[in-house]
């Protein structure tokens, strides 16, 4: 794999997170970032998170992902309850396979990948990743956790499968 830049940061004076993790040495990061076909999202890890053992719970895994797939289509332009509301239509989780490698415990500072590993005419099947950010900035990211995701899209009301809408096949082509 090769290595992710560092990305954007931010001084003390840029005011409250806002929810976003904050890296070692103080600063934080700016937004998500994308290299090449893949978008990388930063998780930072509380207590909520953690098991009685003091590591990640194995499902809060799927938590990390999803917010990283929601920040990706974000980044895209694409707002899920846009599409809900323009489209009539949402995205659906069908299907995941999740491998674990390392624990992740309190405070570790992760980067949560996305890119698109297939594209059907209904449903995206979404390579993951959770990876720690090592507190030595040149250190290459360990690998905790791998996944594929399939989301299906479908109409709101009926639950049923329906074509992907174009204006979301059209940025997914645009920035990947």
């Amino acid at each position: 794999m090769s290595e992710l830049p560092a990305p954007e940061t931010t001084g003390p004076a840029a005011g409250p997170s806002q929810g976003r993790p904050s890296p070692p040495g103080g600063q934080r990061p700016a937004q998500g970032w994308s290299v090449g076909d893949t978008f990388t999202w930063p998780v930072r890890v509380y207590w909520e998170d953690t098991d009685a053992g003091g590591i990640v719970f194995y499902a809060n895994y799927l938590k990390f992902f999803e917010r990283a797939r929601t920040e990706w289509l974000r980044h895209l332009g694409i707002g899920q309850q846009m599409l809900r509301e323009k489209e009539g239509g949402m995205f659906i989780v069908s299907e995941t396979r999740v491998q674990y490698h390392r624990p992740s415990r309190l405070d570790d500072l992760l980067l949560v990948t996305a890119r698109v590993q297939e594209a059907g005419r209904a449903s995206l099947t979404i390579e993951q990743r959770a990876l720690l950010q090592p507190p030595d900035q040149g250190a290459s990211p360990l690998l905790l956790c791998a996944g594929s995701i399939r989301i299906g899209w479908v109409e709101v009301h009926s639950l049923r499968p329906q074509r992907i809408p174009a204006v979301v096949l059209e940025a997914l082509k645009a920035r990947t």
